[in-house]
């Protein structure tokens, strides 16, 4: 039987070297949330210095021949040493405090503590405690010339004098301790592949060989014309990558605090899909149970589950191992729509549309053009010529809102004197939709038809106005052939530098929403901003801001699902704008227009706040 399963083999990530050396020994990413962040890094570099000094210590007692030091690093060298041992053991001994402190009383609602935790914690703490100890001993019983340069040992060394400690006690003492230090040594070894100690090991592993395509591409599925079973319904069926990531994972709940639909109180959450998963791929290793020749949809992740997930991707952006939940998610629902057909019956509706309409919005696709009405919009054919093509996007060319945004970005292009033109009816639906409903064979055939439609026309650059037809075109669509510049609009206007006349038409104070597929996925938050200030708005920012934004809930199928009112991420992210006191959102995504419009319409909030895209608010200031 031939499946979908991806890569069968791990391979290096292209900025590896890099990612070792920021993410793993600079802990670049743990660092983004301070207190744990610097808890981490103590007891990281705490352990690796100790085991490199006990290396090296080992090494000058000849026990691995010929690779052994002819003696011990002496003068100096032998002072740096101590003195790298003492803070490295400093290091381990606050780091775990922070730790244990964190736990007990200021513990975060997303962290978990189980019984592996207080016991690497305990015994991270005892190793670093009897290694200084036995140091104070081995001072006493030699009283060596060099002693002082022994902070901690030296210290103690005096505690123990004073306490009547003699050098007989103390050598009896210090040949004591070293035993026990090392059978404790030993013992935590042992216990690693057991605990989550394993993530020393497999957490950097899985940055160095985590997937090399852009954050915000999937992986496409060969061959699938010829592939029996697409998506992923088995553990087995998931590669090796993916299995490390789910051991790699530390519950640490980095992921879960970021994730819109947790946030929103619905059962859903990204650490929560990794750790079923590690659970099946656990009973499939140790027992043989049902997950390795069942089903995971069911025994292992609830059949409907994925589908809670808007695909934002802020449980990628926060996790310091760089675990990708949002893989295991496509993989299931692919599985759910290409395998079982088994579908909640909105995404069954939405599919139906694409199949009948070419589009998510089920209309008729003879109206497509009806948005550039007495515009004069240049509509391309074979062999044209243009420095801009702009990809109007199905929300553009449907939705009687964002309609709007397509003829206030036009009006710009046309002020600015800028060549441009569209495809009309040409123009497919970038097929970003279907694909996050894990219909990727639907997705494979609008790109193969919007590959071949560009390839007849000559052109610079492709410009979108919807964020998830950017990340489409730029990100996936080289996996189809399909390799171009491509632009948000925002980018473009800002390039364009139209100076903008007279003073703000925009009353009230204005609020800008990162869209996740905007700026999370492609790194743009700059231009928007910097758009919004030049048309002289009173710009004000929400609390979650840029690569922390929330969600608007309107990605990964999200607008077209229903979920109970008190659960609408698009609702949560309004009170943002409300605590922020926003009169006007402005954003640069039609899923985040539709979304923030349907919350302002639901809380009755009509008459105080509005939603304008930016286009929209550079076209009142140009009152074009």
């Amino acid at each position: 039987m031939t499946t979908a399963t991806q890569t069968p083999r791990l391979s290096f990530h292209k900025h590896a070297l890099r990612d070792f050396f920021v993410q793993v020994l600079g802990q670049a990413r743990v660092l983004k949330k301070l207190y744990p962040g610097i808890m981490h890094f103590l007891i990281f570099w705490g352990v690796l210095i100790q085991v490199l000094g006990t290396i090296v210590n080992i090494m000058q007692m000849k026990l691995f021949l010929p690779f052994a030091l002819e003696t011990f690093p002496r003068d100096n060298w032998y002072i740096a040493y101590e003195i790298a041992m003492d803070v490295a053991g400093l290091f381990i001994i606050v780091g775990v405090l922070m730790a244990i402190a964190r736990r007990l009383f200021f513990k975060p609602k997303a962290l978990q503590t189980n019984w592996d935790d207080w016991f690497a914690l305990g015994m991270f703490l005892l190793i670093a405690l009897i290694g200084f100890t036995n140091e104070a001993m081995r001072l006493i019983a030699a009283d060596p010339a060099w002693a002082g340069y022994s902070l901690v040992g030296n210290w103690l060394a005096d505690v123990f004098r004073a306490g009547g400690m003699t050098v007989e006690t103390a050598f009896v003492w210090h040949n004591t301790l070293v035993v026990i230090h090392t059978i404790v040594a030993l013992l935590l070894v042992a216990v690693v592949p057991f605990t989550k100690l394993r993530h020393m090991f497999n957490g950097p592993l899985n940055i160095l060989v985590r997937p090399s395509r852009p954050m915000g591409a999937l992986q496409k599925i060969e061959d699938i014309e010829n592939t029996e079973v697409l998506g992923v319904n088995k553990v087995t069926e998931f590669t090796p990558q993916q299995l490390l990531s789910f051991d790699a994972c530390l519950k640490c709940g980095r992921c879960q605090e970021a994730c819109p639909s947790n946030i929103s109180g619905m059962d859903y959450s990204p650490r929560d899909l990794v750790q079923m998963l590690r659970k099946g791929m656990n009973n499939a290793l140790l027992t043989g149970d049902a997950a390795v020749d069942g089903d995971v949809l069911g025994p292992v992740v609830p059949e409907n589950y994925s589908w809670q997930c808007t695909t934002c991707g802020a449980c990628i952006a926060k996790c310091p191992v760089f675990i990708n939940p949002v893989d295991e998610v496509m993989d299931l629902r692919r599985y759910q729509a290409l395998t079982s057909g088994k579908l909640p019956k909105s995404i069954s509706d939405l599919l139906r549309n694409f199949e009948r309409y070419s589009n998510p919005w089920g209309i008729p696709p003879d109206s497509k053009m009806e948005w550039a009405d007495g515009l004069n919009v240049r509509e391309l054919a074979a062999g044209d010529q243009v420095d801009i093509l702009y990809f109007v996007g199905c929300a553009a060319a449907f939705d009687q809102r964002n309609k709007k945004v397509a003829r206030a970005f036009v009006k710009l292009l046309q002020k600015a004197g800028a060549d441009f033109g569209v495809l009309g009816f040409d123009e497919m639906c970038c097929g970003e939709t279907a694909r996050r409903m894990g219909n990727e064979y639907m997705f494979q055939e609008f790109a193969k038809q919007n590959v071949e439609t560009f390839g007849k026309i000559k052109f610079n650059r492709i410009v979108a106005t919807c964020p998830h037809c950017l990340n489409t075109l730029k990100n996936e669509y080289p996996q189809m052939g399909g390799d171009y510049k491509v632009m948000h609009y925002t980018e473009l206007l800002a390039e364009l530098n139209l100076p903008v006349p007279g003073a703000n038409a925009v009353e009230g104070k204005v609020t800008y929403h990162d869209s996740c597929y905007l700026g999370r996925y492609n790194d743009i938050y700059k231009e928007p901003r910097s758009l919004l200030d030049k048309a002289g708005v009173q710009r004000v920012e929400m609390a979650r801001k840029m690569e922390d934004s929330l969600c608007c809930g309107g990605g990964g199928g999200g607008m077209w699902m229903e979920f109970d009112v008190d659960k609408r991420i698009n609702h949560k992210r309004l009170q943002d704008a409300i605590d922020a006191k926003a009169d006007v959102v402005a954003t640069a995504c039609p899923y985040c227009m539709i979304m923030f419009e349907d919350a302002i319409k639901a809380k009755g909030l009509g008459e105080k706040m509005k939603t304008l895209d930016i286009a929209e608010v550079m076209e009142k200031q140009f009152e074009l």
